[in-house]
């Protein structure tokens, strides 16, 4: 090449999918991401290129380990900052195209010597998130080693809206458009590109002696290319028509050399991962860079092999094509496994350049292993340790299904990419697997997940199980010999229940079956007296207790007031008030909760001696807070009932014990006060019934709290 071609000619090396940091915990390919790295970094000062374009995912994580950074900048400091001369300059808005404090290009620094400017995308292993909206390649920005650009704030409503303005270089006469897209999620890409306006292309402004015509324009974009879901990836024909050159990342397979988009007039080239992170067929194609060579609006491509790649092996074999192996002897399958891996290590020794640097090879054989039985791939692989870099994983078997025999022809990229997932309910999911559901309802479980995914509510798996323990063990208490059941009766008694729950299920309408993460039905408000014992959530530790059962409190008076009057003699949680709580709270739900703290507040005031305490317990506004149907059922039991659901009380409130750091008294010492506090409450609670009565409906009145998930606001 002449001088004066040299002047006007603007040289790039394009790689993309680096992942430092890939393996950085295997004692053996820990080391390979960063010997491929600069290796790409050493061609690029080789071949004196103007400067080194990065396609995405260069780092194998969103948050790369230290180990991992310092490695990464090392090798940009080292190939990177020199005194060579930059032979090209940046003549659009840069404050526009690098997002960062500085707003220009790296080598214009003049604290900085610059001599391989290196321009970078983000990608979807090291994209940015957080509350600044920032990516690892940030860090290598701001220490003035990368140019990161491409970077999309999605503006606007609905999908949102993007505008991509090009870094206009100029070298000579020759002009480039280098455009910039950052990975965004495919799904909603895909929707911006067929809504109108939604993606807009800043073109150069037309200048004295140079024309829009005149400029190259390159594109670099981190999507999908594949198309296993049509609407999980980009089609080039989304693309548009005044592009020249496409430098497409993500895609791991090595298709380097210049494909032509039939009717939109630009060229595509996808260099593929310069690490193999998955052992399937395209991975294991040779790994190539390329050097692009653009003068005017002409280009000329030149791949370049890497020698530093740890050499990979793959094959197929199906077994029951194979002659010599017989469907019943596992040794004869051994013996023809072992055969073809040692096939595949020679064969990767054959194809190594440097004798002297020999790497231990990667090796995968998928196995077809149709009427045949399988063997332990750990235990096959341990005879090859040292012998290959992966002995844990040399097999993976599988079975080819009659729809994948018509469809052989399958891109090898597209095989083993991970496929959307399908959305199921999980009774499709126990019909499909002819599972038989033993403890929990598959309506149940169904719902559950729908409000966790859907709702993103946290307890909806812990409730689901609450409410049918809740409902077995309310009908195992029914029965009189409950505690002369074996173990394997009382399996075969919970078996029952869940056949009669699946038969309730099936009479009441659909709708009854959504339960709620914060209650239950008031059905199971009586079934619950057996002292069970609740778990509690809560933003800091120990806030108010979540029962998963009942969304309206149990009322103060009745089954529990044998353990109120106790509970409120002391300080158990300190979530509530001014230390004060009872064990009546411990049983309430987050709905009840919200709905009596108000009452909760003016009632702590008065907590600071016994006889306000046992006076509270009868007169408390928030003892009014239960449904008339359980109330009256409570109301109307007999005081045998009360002392024995007291007890069941206790059990349950002395699991508590020591969860409160408001007080040092234990319940035991408060054991003669609570008793004669108890007959007080028995003896007055028909004085205050018909003046209950009306409080009740009062309440009943007023609309029921809304549900929130701000725990905190239950600690003021």
């Amino acid at each position: 090449m002449s001088r004066e071609d040299f002047g006007d000619t603007l040289r790039i090396l394009v790689a993309t999918d680096c992942h430092l940091g890939y393996m950085e915990k295997d004692e053996i390919r820990r080391h390979d991401s960063f010997k491929a790295f600069e290796e790409i970094c050493s061609i690029a000062e080789e071949k004196q290129v103007d400067f080194l374009l990065l396609g995405g995912d260069l780092f194998h994580e969103n948050k790369p380990s230290r180990t991992t950074l310092v490695k990464a900048i090392e090798i940009l400091r080292r190939h990177c900052l020199n005194d060579k001369p930059v032979q090209f300059q940046v003549v659009s808005d840069q404050t526009v195209n690098f997002q960062n404090a500085f707003g220009h290009v790296n080598y214009e620094d003049p604290h900085f010597n610059v001599g391989l400017p290196v321009f970078s995308i983000h990608g979807n292993h090291d994209d940015p998130a957080g509350v600044d909206n920032l990516s690892a390649i940030d860090i290598l920005s701001a220490c003035n080693l990368v140019n990161y650009f491409g970077k999309m704030v999605l503006g606007g409503s609905g999908v949102g809206q993007i505008s991509l303005f090009p870094i206009l270089m100029k070298k000579g006469s020759t002009t480039v458009a280098l455009y910039g897209l950052g990975n965004i999620r495919d799904e909603r890409l895909n929707r911006m590109f067929q809504t109108p306006h939604a993606v807009q292309w800043m073109r150069p402004e037309v200048q004295e002696g140079c024309d829009v015509s005149d400029w190259f324009n390159i594109l670099v974009l981190h999507q999908n290319r594949v198309k296993s879901n049509p609407k999980n990836a980009i089609s080039e024909h989304f693309l548009p028509r005044f592009l020249d050159f496409i430098v497409w990342g993500h895609e791991h397979e090595c298709l380097i050399d210049p494909q032509e988009v039939s009717g939109m007039g630009f060229h595509i080239t996808q260099p593929g991962s310069s690490v193999a992170t998955s052992l399937i067929d395209g991975e294991s194609k040779p790994k190539h860079v390329l050097l692009l060579e653009i003068k005017g609006n002409q280009y000329r491509p030149t791949k370049i092999p890497l020698t530093s790649v740890r050499p990979f092996e793959y094959t197929e074999i199906v077994l029951k094509d194979e002659g010599d192996i017989d469907p019943n002897d596992q040794n004869s399958i051994l013996e023809h496994l072992d055969k073809v891996v040692r096939d595949l290590i020679e064969k990767a020794s054959k194809k190594a350049i440097n004798k002297s640097d020999i790497k231990l090879p990667l090796v995968r054989i998928k196995v077809d292993y149709s009427g045949f039985m399988t063997i332990n791939p750990q235990r096959f692989g341990q005879k090859y340790v040292g012998k290959v870099a992966n002995p844990q994983d040399i097999l993976i078997f599988s079975k080819a299904s009659k729809k994948g025999r018509s469809e052989a022809n399958i891109d090898d990229s597209e095989r083993l990419r991970p496929e959307e997932l399908n959305q199921q309910n999980i009774e499709a999911l126990v019909a499909e697997s002819n599972l038989k559901m033993e403890i929990l309802p598959v309506n149940d479980l169904d719902v559950a997940l729908h409000n966790f995914v859907n709702k993103d509510d946290k307890l909806a798996f812990y409730s689901c199980v609450q409410y049918n323990l809740q409902e077995t063990r309310g009908k195992l208490a029914k029965d009189s010999v409950a505690e002369k059941f074996e173990e394997d009766d009382l399996i075969l008694k919970v078996g029952e229940c869940l056949e009669e729950r699946l038969k309730e299920r099936s009479t009441r309408p659909s709708g009854s079956s959504q339960f709620l993460s914060t209650g239950l039905t008031s059905e199971n408000l009586t079934k619950g007296s057996s002292g069970i014992a609740n778990a509690s959530f809560s933003d800091d530790e120990d806030t108010t207790q979540i029962s998963g059962s009942v969304p309206a409190t149990r009322g103060r008076r009745g089954s529990s007031t044998a353990n109120t009057s106790r509970g409120r003699a002391k300080a158990t949680t300190r979530g509530r008030g001014r230390g004060k709580a009872s064990s009546a709270m411990k049983q309430t739900t987050l709905d009840g909760s919200l709905g009596f703290r108000q009452s909760q507040r003016s009632a702590s005031a008065s907590f600071k001696t016994a006889s306000t305490i046992e006076k509270d317990d009868v007169d408390s506004p928030s003892s009014e807070e239960a449904e008339p149907e359980d109330f009256n059922k409570i109301g109307s039991s007999s005081e045998e009932d009360e002392n024995t659901r007291g007890k069941g009380r206790k059990r349950t409130a002395t699991t508590k014990r020591g969860r409160g750091r408001g007080s040092g008294t234990s319940k035991r010492g408060r054991k003669n006060e609570s008793s004669s506090s108890l007959h007080r409450l028995l003896s007055s609670k028909d004085d205050d019934e018909d003046e209950d009565d009306e409080d009740i409906e009062k309440k009943l009145n007023r609309s029921q709290p809304r549900v929130t998930r701000n725990y905190g606001a239950l600690r003021r």
